[in-house]
């Protein structure tokens, strides 16, 4: 009997169906849709997945050369992903991505935020940049969703979560009278984190503004009222760094600069890597490495025998 051939787009639909009955996380599946609905557009959605070859998958990933490695790892991973569940259904008789070495990311430096470099950006929330009009004096205009957007920066610096995390919280999620929320990382996992009571007295104040919220509801909304996406996050806090003049706003650096306060205030690295939801402490030694270099540089400035030469 002739074995049935199924096509890109029969196959992804057969993936899709098979990771949603896993209880993959949105952001997980967003992220594999979008690089396998690009690895589609290079192939043609009719082609045969068992005709696809590995020099195919490396010319995907050769067009996309401008982009960062860690960029094109997640895409490696996905498209692994993909053929890992193809191979266990039969429809193909290896895993061609697993042949291609993957993209090994590159290690970029720790930055946190400063206490004024925040406080800048809280203070950009309200307010427009100055701006004049023929005829007009120097004038602005109010930003709308400043509440919303005070919320998410002291949510990100509180808590140090991933911008995915952040997006997928529901309503639900938020314990408002224990100050915590229960957050679906990486791989699934389940953590509860802890946030301050102003940041607590923040999100109250955001909700106040949307009376109607369902328990389903995202916690952050965007100002058309959808679920707020990644992308939407890391415009929203590029505009806020241009406002208030601080370059390299992303959400990721919120999370350095959670984790390094953490341990400059007497955290400890256990508790830390779990608050962060990383399965291994490699992350945490590299902010532990910055926290401690912060302390020798604060002592050589600070010590009475150097500085008295005694």
């Amino acid at each position: 009997m002739k074995k049935t051939q199924f096509t890109m787009e029969q196959a992804k639909e057969g993936y899709f169906l098979n990771a949603a009955a896993r209880g993959l996380s949105e952001s997980t599946l967003r992220d594999y849709d979008n690089t396998i609905n690009k690895f589609i557009d290079q192939v043609g959605a009719t082609t045969p997945i068992d005709t696809v070859t590995t020099q195919d998958v490396e010319e995907f990933l050769v067009s996309f050369d401008h982009l960062s490695k860690k960029t094109l790892l997640n895409y490696h991973t996905g498209l692994s992903a993909m053929w890992r569940w193809a191979l266990d259904e039969k429809l193909v008789e290896s895993n061609i991505v697993r042949a291609i070495k993957p993209p090994k990311p590159e290690s970029r430096a720790i930055v946190p935020f400063t206490e004024t470099e925040l406080k800048l950006l809280l203070g950009a929330l309200e307010k427009s940049k100055p701006y004049t009009r023929p005829g007009k004096r120097l004038c602005d205009h109010s930003i709308p969703g400043a509440d919303r957007n005070r919320a998410i920066i002291l949510l990100l610096v509180d808590t140090g979560l991933r911008a995915s995390e952040l997006c997928d919280i529901k309503i639900e999620d938020v314990d408002t009278r224990n100050t915590r929320i229960r957050v679906l990382g990486k791989g699934s996992k389940e953590r509860a984190v802890k946030y301050s009571s102003r940041t607590g007295q923040a999100i109250w104040r955001y909700l106040a503004s949307r009376p109607d919220v369902r328990p389903s509801d995202p916690l952050f909304a965007t100002l058309d009222g959808y679920s707020m996406d990644r992308d939407n996050l890391r415009h929203l806090l590029d505009t806020i760094g241009e406002r208030a003049k601080v370059p390299d706003v992303h959400p990721h650096r919120f999370r350095h600069t959670f984790a390094v306060q953490f341990l400059r205030n007497g955290g400890d690295p256990f508790t830390l890597q779990d608050m962060l939801g990383h399965s291994t402490l490699d992350m945490v030694k590299r902010y532990i490495h910055l926290a401690q270099s912060d302390v020798d540089a604060a002592h050589r400035r600070a010590s009475p025998v150097d500085n008295w030469r005694l």
